[in-house]
């Protein structure tokens, strides 16, 4: 496997992100990055990002969040971010970006885990839930799911998907800046250009449209997740669902596990405003309900933050 490492350089000066870096070695030869603010003692709230980005996305929500005495944690998948970048595409594939995430999890031995995911933050993180779920103990998810090929998708996802492959130019900064509805700054756009130094960079971003599990795509991928929701479907914590206004790739996802997700009723679910990534709509309402929602207990009453 030829591995890829973006130098530490297109990192410096990033606007807004000025964490420490921390890393997990997953093999001798492949390394994983990731964010690690607050109280190491408190409860952790797991942040998943979703593609082409990386934890730049939850840069105005990881200080908000920490400042409230939570743990946030929000890794860069492999092949994003600070993350080190296998550069063939067959190099990825859906159980595996999951297994190496699980990895690093069990490494940590996070427990009483908030899971916030979004797009393929939420493929993977549903599926960490469902192969360990004595570790979660609670769920913010919005503009995302869980897909099987049972399932419909947006004709605006199958453009996505056929762009992906096959598209030569594949400009990252202006594929989050398509799905934001505020206007990213200059500095905003290069820190999300900023993983990829060119296309041998790009593997994984250009992939993993094609590895969700729909019809006549990733028949392994729909099995798994097919297992998922039947873990799913007998959760009783709470699962909160935040999904925007403005998307028009997930829009209506939240109905399917409204009906099929016991942890759903009687949850304080509310509609964020923004496109897909509404974490650079909505920021500051998305940090207030992950804190919000953390000092209640699992049966919704207040509970101390850090217990």
């Amino acid at each position: 496997m030829n591995i890829l490492r973006t130098p530490a350089q297109r990192f410096e000066n990033l606007p807004d992100y000025d964490f420490a870096p921390h890393w997990h070695q997953l093999t001798p030869q492949l390394r994983l990055h990731y964010v690690d603010e607050g109280p190491r003692a408190a409860k952790p709230v797991l942040m998943l990002h979703g593609e082409p980005s990386w934890s730049y996305l939850y840069r105005h929500m990881i200080k908000p969040v920490a400042a409230a005495g939570l743990r946030v944690l929000a890794p860069d998948l492999i092949g994003f971010g600070k993350s080190d970048k296998p550069a063939a595409r067959g190099d990825y594939s859906y159980e595996g970006q999951v297994a190496w995430l699980r990895a690093w999890l069990e490494a940590l031995d996070l427990r009483d885990i908030t899971l916030v995911c979004q797009d393929w933050g939420s493929l993977i993180g549903l599926r960490l839930l469902a192969e360990c779920p004595e570790r979660f103990e609670r769920v913010l998810m919005g503009n995302g799911g869980l897909p099987t090929h049972a399932m419909r998708i947006s004709r605006v996802f199958k453009l996505w998907r056929a762009f992906s492959r096959w598209s030569p130019w594949f400009p990252i900064g202006r594929i989050l800046q398509y799905g934001t509805k505020r206007k990213l700054t200059a500095g905003e756009l290069a820190a999300y250009e900023a993983p990829f130094p060119d296309a041998r960079y790009q593997a994984a971003a250009r992939v993993y449209p094609s590895l969700v599990p729909v019809a006549g795509f990733n028949a392994r991928g729909s099995a798994d997740n097919e297992r998922a929701w039947g873990v799913l479907e007998q959760w009783h914590k709470p699962f909160v669902l935040c999904f925007s206004d403005g998307d028009p790739i997930t829009r209506g996802g939240d109905a399917e596990f409204l009906r099929r997700v016991p942890g759903t009723r009687g949850q304080p679910h509310c509609t964020l405003h923004g496109g897909h990534f509404m974490q650079e709509d909505d920021a500051a309402r998305f940090a207030r309900l992950i804190v919000d929602c953390c000092h209640l207990d699992t049966q919704g009453n207040p509970a101390p933050v850090g217990n």
